[in-house]
């Protein structure tokens, strides 16, 4: 592929530049700048104004609000937002659960529901992690029996990011507790979280947020109408959810972001005399995470354009595995970064606490910002797990 840019490509970006700068509030930039995490209100209201635009699900056939863009223009939006920084439009309805209803639900289904996702009036999350089946999700055993027009599930999801927020959830259940291999009997559900025996209990992490919760599901009705899919094969969804979601987490876009902010905040940084800027251990960590993230870029580009514009076709991309796993490694390291720039100042206040040791925002975030990373090697499927999908995509080793 052309990994260059063409006129149009440079006006295109300068044309989402300017609707950026004229629509994204000064009090949302200023709150990411300093690593914050954006408020549901910030995300909902940003959503919204990129579907104003038409950009919240330009990957999206046109008939369900898309623009059939290539891979280059898709992937120009999501940076230049990203890099802003703006929050990034939710990405469980519009990268997850969106794209499997367009793949394999009912016209009823993508009438009542992508509307909605791509604007944001229904908050999705993910049902996917249980006790014991994280990263070997064909495991799970949150059971969903057949009684009549419904489904009555029974059992437990954890590590559920902003279930608190969420309207609905997209599920895998065990509706065949016998079938004979584990990725058989699993049936992908959406589910009301307003239903009657669903209780979210926040689990707060090491950074001191409410992020994550655990799900509890006591003999809730779901009408087989929402089932995605037919019966048992809900695997097929939960492999193309995976590799959407995977590739998502290069975050090229944010990193590119992070990397700027904290060449910015360096300069800042008295040491020896003269600023961080001035060391050169420091400038050499800091530049070879940019040469690291510029190949990530190009690695990142030629995957995406292995994609066709209609998402309701593609297939599970083996590539997105190395997108996973060098995005988490990156956006580590500059979390570990923006520590060392942060110095013992980063540990003045205890996460989340929302005190105030009179030192920049950026500083105390740091440490935080670290801790939470930490999650990147996990969520998605493990890193470890990637590498066993490239072992046996490219290299055809079994395991």
């Amino acid at each position: 592929m052309e990994l260059g840019f063409t006129a149009e490509d440079i006006a295109f970006r300068e044309e989402v530049r300017a609707f950026i700068a004229g629509n994204l509030p000064a009090q949302t930039r200023d709150h990411m700048k300093q690593g914050k995490h954006p408020t549901a209100q910030m995300i909902r209201d940003w959503q919204r104004r990129l579907n104003a635009r038409g950009w919240a699900v330009p990957h999206w056939p046109r008939e369900w609000g898309g623009q059939g863009w290539d891979a280059v223009r898709r992937n120009i939006l999501r940076e230049e937002t990203e890099k802003a920084p703006a929050p990034s439009v939710l990405a469980f309805n519009t990268d997850m659960c969106g794209p499997i209803l367009l793949a394999f639900g009912t016209e009823a289904q993508k009438k009542r529901f992508l509307p909605r996702m791509a604007n944001l009036d229904d908050w999705w999350c993910q049902g996917f992690s249980e006790p014991g089946a994280g990263s070997d999700l064909a495991s799970l055993r949150c059971a969903a029996a057949r009684e009549q027009d419904h489904y009555v599930v029974n059992g437990q999801k954890v590590w559920t990011t902003k279930a608190q927020h969420a309207d609905w959830m997209f599920m895998l259940v065990r509706t065949d507790p016998a079938a004979p291999k584990p990725q058989h009997g699993i049936s992908f559900l959406l589910v009301d979280m307003r239903s009657a025996g669903i209780t979210v209990r926040p689990t707060i992490t090491i950074d001191g947020f409410h992020e994550v919760n655990e799900v509890f599901f006591d003999d809730v009705r779901v009408p087989v109408e929402n089932r995605v899919g037919a019966e048992n094969r809900g695997w097929d969804c939960a492999k193309l959810l995976l590799s959407n979601e995977r590739t998502g987490h290069a975050k090229v876009g944010p990193s590119k972001e992070r990397l700027r902010t904290l060449r910015e905040y360096a300069a800042t940084v008295e040491k020896n005399g003269g600023t961080l800027l001035d060391d050169p251990a420091f400038v050499t960590r800091l530049v070879d995470l940019e040469v690291q993230l510029k190949a990530l870029e190009m690695t990142t580009m030629r995957v995406l354009a292995e994609d066709r514009v209609d998402i309701a076709l593609r297939k599970p991309n083996p590539g997105s595995s190395v997108l996973k796993i060098r995005g988490s490694e990156i956006h580590q390291a500059i979390s570990a970064l923006f520590v060392e720039a942060a110095g013992l100042c980063g540990l003045a206040v205890p996460a989340g606490d929302g005190g105030d040791a009179g030192f920049p925002d950026w500083m105390e975030q740091a440490h935080p910002n670290y801790c939470n990373m930490r999650k990147l090697s996990i969520y998605g499927g493990s890193n470890e797990i990637q590498k066993t999908i490239m072992a046996k995509a490219f290299l055809g080793l079994s395991s």
